[in-house]
């Protein structure tokens, strides 16, 4: 299952105690204090891994508790400090503070980490107590409270390439013909409720990240049909291949339908007007194919593509644009 927002409950761990003892030994029959001082309370941590892909492991575990530091022990010794809680999370996670709202960390990369709740300290013993007139002090401090912080995770995919388009342009399919992805494919409308991730490999010197985003509606940008929640994923991409449909299952127009979905991410994030985008006539095999894309390079100005997953048609010519597309974002950078 994808889960790309969860709330997270956090407590740090408490410092423990210090501790109030004496040297007792045959030849020392008034020693002084040797109270040691509690360990510190462990923090919760949330880590940034390559390894995770969604936030769904944390469905039944929104409660996380750092463990306690050991209480002072005689012989001055320290008690041990509390094990850390981390909450493992995908690069793209944004960590927010529940209550205020503000953004407390951007998880861009593998490793990156951030301290959710600090430990409480632990606690003096005896000994920092004695005085010259207070030799034999009995007085301690108990181990500072961790701090109690609710959080929530949200996860905006990174991902090179970002198939956006109207629900049934091919997008999953592509997606699994490129890739070893697998995403639900059916011929109906709204089949891809989450995105999909794919990893293309073209030889052994050129891959790039490819996410499959669930179709986009008019109204997105308001947050119709959960448009918000994916229209959150296009701001990651650095390209964006736009596929559209020749003739679509509702009939209508694949022209206005390209118009719209570049209505919504412009009304959503004006910056992704800017964000270079492949165009796509997919289903090439239907009789409509090449009269839209006469209509659609008329609007456009400037050749448009068509492919067909089913057949591979011009599939590897896509793949070709995309790389050199990527690789002229990295000359620029």
């Amino acid at each position: 299952m994808f889960l790309d927002r969860v709330d997270i409950y956090c407590k740090a761990g408490d410092g423990g105690d210090g501790c109030a003892s004496f040297r007792r030994e045959s030849h020392v029959p008034r020693g002084g204090p040797n109270g040691g001082d509690g360990g510190k309370g462990g923090d919760v941590v949330v880590l940034a891994d390559d390894n995770v892909s969604s936030l769904s492991h944390l469905i039944g575990h929104k409660h996380w508790n750092a463990e306690r530091g050991g209480h002072g022990q005689s012989s001055l010794k320290t008690g041990r400090c509390g094990q850390d809680a981390i909450i493992m999370v995908p690069p793209g996670t944004l960590v927010l503070d529940t209550k205020r709202g503000h953004l407390l960390r951007d998880m861009k990369q593998n490793g990156d980490r951030v301290i959710i709740a600090k430990g409480g300290r632990g606690g003096r013993g005896n000994r920092h107590f004695a005085t010259a007139t207070h030799q034999t002090p009995r007085e301690y401090e108990p181990g500072g409270l961790g701090e109690l912080r609710d959080i929530s995770l949200e996860l905006k995919l990174i991902a090179d390439v970002g198939l956006v388009g109207k629900p049934n342009a091919g997008k999953s399919t592509l997606l699994s013909r490129l890739s070893k992805a697998h995403p639900e494919i059916a011929a109906y409308p709204f089949t891809t409720k989450y995105p999909n991730l794919g990893l293309v490999r073209v030889g052994f010197d050129h891959q790039f990240v490819m996410a499959d985003i669930p179709g986009l509606i008019e109204g997105a940008h308001a947050g119709v049909g959960l448009g918000h929640e994916f229209l959150k994923h296009v701001e990651r991409t650095k390209v964006l291949v736009h596929l559209v449909e020749p003739a679509p299952m509702d009939q209508t127009d694949p022209i206005q339908n390209y118009r719209q979905i570049r209505e919504e991410m412009r009304l959503y994030d004006q910056s992704l007007m800017e964000r270079p985008e492949i165009v796509v006539i997919t289903k090439s095999e239907l009789p409509d194919a090449e009269i839209i894309t006469e209509l659609l390079e008329e609007e456009l100005g400037h050749p448009v593509m068509q492919i067909s997953a089913a057949t591979g048609s011009n599939l590897e010519k896509l793949v070709w644009m995309i790389i050199e597309e990527l690789q002229k974002l990295e000359v620029e950078a």
